[in-house]
């Protein structure tokens, strides 16, 4: 009997193939089938890699054929997101200014994915350098909403969120800097986690702010995720990355434990923020009215501070972007313009036409934060609103174990529909926070809304280095969100799955 891709989990494929009931090399032939499909409606990838895939499932093959324990992610099909380097691939951060490079190393946490069995299927859509929240900033092309193809897939790792929910792949890696996972992930109705900064590797991850960048996975369940965490952090401590640090834990340990007489935070203000649509509240509240009944406490915590976390990620993040972004000048690293007289005009013409209006946007803000006398005003005063903000967190940690949010004011938006950069800006309203203190947070989807019939989302966010907890609140949620679908809960799959329009198309093997 042909099976879909789209049905089977992380665990399921690598079992399956452990069991002889399939190969590695028909998993990837799946997923490179469901690709060629999917993908000219979607555009989630800039650049597929049969031959990285293939060559990936060949190493599993050989070494169940040589009888050799097969690694936890074996034969699960990978989307890269376009900032990681990965050797093989082009690794253009969707931007013309690095349109032909060519890595020339492999990231840390993609190298991590491939030791556990992962085949690297593509490099996914971004908005450029990650600025954004809708991947339409990408230099290349637009990524679509697999739930509405005239919708965004929110961003900046919008073509990672999006290939999972298409089913094109199995896992994804993005990355977050104020919001980049756990919202695509909310608009895409897959499951999304940013860990603690410095749980995973940074090391070849091209950057954009330094002090807020975090890399991440997105799956169709939280078990999936909490498998992608374990590869991802397996080695510990990288010595290519300062900021690395050991976690030493199995996040699939306490999955399925419950949560009675735990404790959720719940923030009565949040709730009600101006541009919080009617149906995200209902279902975050649908989400603590679920944990009540599995046990856990709701208790009400404030985080005083909260109101200044988008103007200082604002700041912090701009200035961090023009540090991080001075290298590509055309000389360095970069689009060359060609025909230039001196080598300050190949320079300028080279930023002026390698990048686009956002990432220039950014640039030219941080660059005037961080001259003379302003620096001072704003970007010390940014930096003592990221220490108050990360006090508020630590101080409701030690009320709850957990706070219960919205990953995401309102559910997908029309392509276009936001084209105030500062609209733009606050679709990250509920993550932006997060990476200021460098807490985790994850992303459970929870159902569609009744009114748009896209994907809702609740976001859990937790204490430092506390992440397999987070995940163990995720699974509860995702449990519940099932139930209410009328789905089996313990199968450990979401409410949602993949969205109908690609489930089935390609795929089978």
């Amino acid at each position: 009997m042909a099976r879909s891709l789209d049905t089977l989990s992380a665990s399921q494929i690598r079992d399956g193939i452990v069991a002889g009931d399939f190969t590695a090399t028909e998993v990837a032939h799946a997923a490179l089938d469901a690709v060629q499909q999917r993908d000219g409606s979607v555009q989630a990838f800039l650049q597929v890699s049969p031959e990285l895939a293939l060559a990936a499932a060949k190493r599993v093959d050989d070494a169940r054929a040589a009888g050799e324990e097969l690694p936890p992610l074996a034969g699960v099909p990978l989307a890269v997101k376009d900032n990681m380097n990965l050797v093989g691939t082009r690794t253009t951060c969707a931007s013309k200014m690095l349109g032909n490079y060519e890595s020339v190393y492999t990231a840390t946490c993609v190298r991590r994915m491939l030791d556990a069995g992962c085949l690297p299927v593509g490099k996914a859509n971004m908005d450029e350098f990650a600025f954004g929240s809708s991947t339409e900033s990408s230099a290349f092309h637009r990524t679509n909403n697999p739930w509405d193809l005239e919708r965004v897939p929110g961003g900046s790792s919008g073509g990672s969120a999006a290939s999972v929910a298409s089913g094109e792949v199995t896992l994804a890696l993005g990355s977050d800097t104020g919001g980049s996972i756990r919202q695509p992930a909310a608009l895409c109705g897959v499951v999304g986690m940013k860990p603690t900064y410095g749980a995973v590797s940074r090391y070849g991850v091209v950057a954009f702010g330094s002090s807020l960048d975090q890399v991440g996975p997105f799956g169709r369940s939280v078990r999936d995720v909490a498998l992608a965490m374990n590869a991802l952090v397996a080695g510990g401590h990288d010595p290519m990355d300062s900021t690395s640090q050991d976690c030493p834990v199995d996040f699939t340990e306490h999955l399925e434990d419950g949560v009675a007489g735990r404790k959720v935070g719940v923030i009565p203000a949040l709730m009600e923020a101006k541009g919080l649509t009617d149906e995200v509240r209902s279902a975050v509240q649908g989400a603590a009215e679920s944990l009540r009944a599995q046990g856990a406490e709701l208790v009400e915590v404030d985080l005083p501070n909260l109101d200044a976390a988008i103007a200082a990620y604002y700041v912090l993040g701009p200035c961090e972007a023009f540090s991080n972004l001075a290298r590509f000048d055309g000389v360095r690293y970069g689009y060359q313009e060609p025909n230039c007289a001196t080598l300050t005009e190949q320079s300028e013409l080279s930023r002026a036409r390698g990048f686009g209006a956002e990432a220039k946007r950014r640039q030219m803000l941080g660059a005037w934060l961080l001259s003379s006398g302003v620096y001072e005003r704003y970007y010390l005063a940014a930096q003592k609103a990221r220490t108050l903000i990360t006090r508020d967190y630590a101080a409701a940690y030690e009320k709850v174990d957990v706070i219960l949010m919205p990953a995401c004011p309102r559910t997908a938006f029309k392509f276009g529909e936001l084209s105030d950069p500062t609209q733009m800006y606050l679709s990250d309203l509920y993550t932006i926070s997060i990476n200021i203190a460098g807490n985790g947070g994850v992303s459970v989807p929870l159902g569609l809304g009744a009114e748009s019939g896209l994907p809702t989302s609740a976001q859990l966010v937790g204490p430092a280095f506390r992440d397999r907890d987070l995940l163990t609140f995720a699974r509860a949620v995702e449990r519940g969100a099932a139930e209410a679908a009328g789905k089996d809960a313990s199968s450990g799959v979401t409410a949602l799955s993949v969205a109908p329009d690609f489930a089935g198309k390609g795929g089978e093997f």
